[in-house]
């Protein structure tokens, strides 16, 4: 075929999804505040913009959404390279930009004075995440490299922190005014968490059972299990509240052990609760979806049920089976801060206190965690099924 024969090739197109994005980072930069200037914890801060911080040193900061926008608008692979580049460098400056605006705005002379972060802050730091996640959907580079990168941006924060640089930051000043409550919450949190997730996976595991056992059993067992998934979580704890309480009373065994009617004991049996529909319901799904001829082949070689079970169905079940793991904690993790408002402690005291008191900086105190908590369990899951689904792909052939 001759060269004048070949089809023409077609120009890069643009990334829709990032110019959208730009355009919304140099929308807050120029319209919001980034930052404000608090006299103390209870009086409201005076909002920062862009220019009252950095001056016309400001144009060199929209300049990054601005080089962003037009690599994308003809987003080759090339240009959104750079273009991962250019988001990497911003958020690995942004603590330290926050550090320079904390030394040149907060008077060291004033105690109790702090920098609070407005919504232009928030807005950009969101963008840039979103921008990050479509990157991540375009580019296929090596999983490995992506969590160089997340490994890198959290260092630039960690350092900042470690060294002080923040601690006139509003929210820095509210952990330091409870870190030992705060690491005590933290850890509370995730025991809770991990409590509640390890027993729906092996309940869930032994429903899913029945289920394959029996399959009259199964609507029962659904319908049960989404009947609890309906009731609203403030209205669950509450009813777990008084049969609790009377239980402790009559039975001396059961208090000595923990059990009240506010408490550990209504959260965790609450958190189980929604966690056995997702964790049933996949790993149903995950032990009935092997290929039948697989097993047909394991029972021709002249293997047990139990090592059938043990050696084929559950390895091949493992990646589906992850997933319920990973969407029953991210949902846990969230679902712990509500049952503070029972007395089950964890992150989510520092919210309701936050609310109560007015004081949002203490409400992210707690929320904060909560999400890195949730996206980095979703990640770290995740990334298992993938390497479990590549190790069956590879298994197969």
């Amino acid at each position: 075929m001759s060269s004048s024969s070949l089809p023409p090739s077609q120009p890069p197109l643009p990334n829709r999804v990032l110019l959208v994005l730009m355009a919304a980072a140099l929308t807050a930069l120029i319209v919001l505040d980034v930052a404000s200037v608090q006299p103390n914890r209870i009086v409201p801060g005076q909002g920062v913009d862009l220019w009252t911080m950095l001056g016309p040193a400001g144009v060199l900061v929209l300049s990054v959404p601005l080089g962003i926008a037009g690599l994308a608008w003809r987003a080759t692979t090339e240009r959104l390279c750079v273009t991962l580049g250019l988001i990497v460098l911003a958020m690995l400056g942004l603590p330290w930009a926050l550090a320079g605006f904390c030394h040149a705005f907060i008077d060291p002379d004033a105690p109790y004075a702090r920098a609070g972060l407005a919504s232009g802050f928030w807005v950009l730091l969101f963008v840039f995440m979103l921008a990050l996640i479509e990157l991540k959907g375009r580019l296929r580079l090596p999983r490995g490299s992506w969590w160089g990168l997340g490994a890198l941006m959290l260092g630039s924060w960690a350092v900042s922190l470690g060294s002080g640089a923040l601690d006139r930051l509003a929210l820095m000043q509210e952990y330091l005014g409870r870190s030992d409550k705060f690491l005590d919450a933290l850890g509370y949190h995730s025991l809770l968490v991990a409590a509640a997730v390890g027993m729906s996976l092996i309940m869930g595991f032994a429903l899913a059972l029945a289920m394959r056992r029996w399959p009259r059993f199964e609507r029962g067992i659904n319908g049960l299990l989404s009947l609890i998934q309906t009731i609203p979580s403030l209205a669950l704890f509450g009813l777990l509240l008084a049969p609790l309480a009377w239980l402790a009373d009559r039975y001396d065994w059961l208090a000595a052990i923990g059990v009240q009617g506010i408490g550990a004991a209504p959260a965790l049996i609450a958190l189980v609760g929604y966690s056995l529909l997702p964790m049933t319901r996949n790993t149903f799904v995950a032990l009935g979806d092997v290929d039948p001829g697989v097993i047909e082949s394991a029972r021709g070689m002249g293997m047990s049920p139990l090592q059938v079970f043990l050696q084929v169905r559950l390895p091949l079940a493992l990646p589906v089976l992850i997933e319920g793991v990973r969407i029953t904690s991210v949902q846990a993790i969230g679902l712990a801060a509500v049952a503070a408002l029972i007395g089950a402690g964890g992150l989510g005291s520092f919210v309701f206190q936050g609310l109560g008191q007015a004081a949002m900086d203490l409400v992210l105190l707690g929320a904060l965690p909560i999400i890195v908590m949730a996206v980095v369990v979703d990640g770290v899951l995740t990334a298992l099924a993938g390497a479990l689904r590549q190790g069956v792909r590879h298994d197969d052939r």
